[in-house]
């Protein structure tokens, strides 16, 4: 096994693949990585941006959360769709969005889509994909609406169309099928809505509902829940059993009620001089 140096080499460290196969061949298995998954796309229209994204949020085959929220504030014009691990996405895109605050309390300017761009860019890069972060970031500028996305390494693509995450295939088969230039705001929200619900239903990472959000110059529009293709129905019967069907074995019953006696110290001492 290789012994830590106090010196740095300059060049490739490869001292973890000595420590790992080490811990192979003493039969430990090897950590593997979390499968994340997630839809998350957005697409160019006549007025400006669509983003969407779904609700599921999952631990390897665990939903920890069946509503969660993946489209993300970075200003008021500008959003960011955060696929990989939460909390990643999370604290990049809230550090991101007061850099911007303050940028644009520097500038006296409202921020433009591809500052943000190069700012998740060089973050990410700079820890080269250890921050387990794939975005989508749209917004409409003085420019006008820009579309990219951003991969956990630092590369980026700027396209009229976009998807991302487990659930990224499906999606961008509908977009590939349907998309077209200068589209109407409905048109393109139910081919968003179409992109999500194909990762929904093809992916097991992706589920529960459909978020949009609807940029244009004017305003920002968030669409919370806009889709609920798994909504719970009523069950067609109803199953009752009747009381003690299910025989137990012993009983004990704890009592968590606790008396506690309080006894005074220094009661009849003199009084406390408060003048």
């Amino acid at each position: 096994m290789s012994q830590p140096s106090a010196f740095s080499s300059p060049g490739f460290d490869f001292s973890n693949s000595v420590r790992n196969n080490f811990l192979q061949e003493k039969g430990i298995p090897l950590p593997k990585a979390t499968s994340t998954g997630t839809t998350i796309v957005g697409c160019l229209f006549k007025d400006g941006i669509i983003l969407g994204a779904d609700t599921r949020a999952t631990e390897g085959e665990i939903i920890a959360d069946k509503n969660c929220e993946k489209i993300h504030y970075i200003t008021e014009s500008i959003r960011c769709c955060g696929a990989g691990t939460a909390a990643d996405t999370e604290f990049t895109t809230a550090s991101i969005s007061s850099n911007m605050e303050l940028h644009a309390l520097s500038t006296g300017r409202k921020p433009r889509v591809v500052t943000v761009m190069t700012m998740l860019k060089q973050y990410l890069f700079q820890y080269q994909g250890h921050v387990g972060a794939a975005l989508v970031l749209g917004g409409v500028d003085s420019t006008g609406p820009h579309l990219f996305t951003i991969h956990p390494h630092g590369s980026t693509d700027k396209l009229p169309y976009v998807t991302m995450g487990s659930g990224s295939l499906a999606a961008m088969a509908v977009f590939e099928s349907s998309w077209k230039p200068n589209m109407e705001r409905n048109d393109a929200l139910a081919l968003v809505s179409a992109a999500v619900s194909a990762g929904i239903f093809n992916d097991l990472g992706s589920g529960s509902n459909v978020d949009a959000c609807i940029i244009t110059a004017t305003q920002t529009e968030m669409l919370r829940n806009f889709v609920k293709p798994n909504e719970r129905v009523e069950k067609e019967r109803h199953y009752t059993f009747r009381r003690g069907t299910t025989a137990w074995k012993s009983e004990n019953i704890r009592d968590l009620i606790v008396n506690e006696e309080i006894t005074l110290v220094g009661a009849s001492g003199d009084a406390m001089d408060t003048s």
